[in-house]
């Protein structure tokens, strides 16, 4: 296995495949991710405003580096339509990663 110490995993949800679709082609046509997947039909509890909601949701899956995550995260904050998006970024260690480019 190849060590990639500067690669990401970032993860988001989206509410509908649309918006996670925009979002996947926007951040590989931009090269702020080598790829994106999305991951569809899951079910998402949260605690928002004070109480527990459950949604539907896309999950976008992207492989970036350290390099590009803060313009990605405008890129996804620009497009996603929440008020205030989940945004996570694992590093990966070890893997096979597409380089962005």
């Amino acid at each position: 296995m190849a060590k990639n110490p500067n690669h990401l995993l970032v993860m988001t949800s989206c509410k509908g495949s649309i918006t996670a679709k925009k979002i996947a082609k926007e951040v590989v046509a931009q090269k702020l991710g080598s790829s994106a997947r999305i991951i569809s039909d899951v079910n998402s509890f949260f605690r928002w405003v004070g109480k527990v909601e459950n949604a539907e949701e896309q999950l976008l899956l992207i492989n970036t580096t350290d390099d590009n995550y803060d313009e990605l995260e405008k890129c996804i904050n620009r497009l996603h339509p929440h008020e205030l998006p989940e945004i996570i970024a694992v590093p990966i260690t070890i893997g096979l990663t597409d380089q962005p480019g």
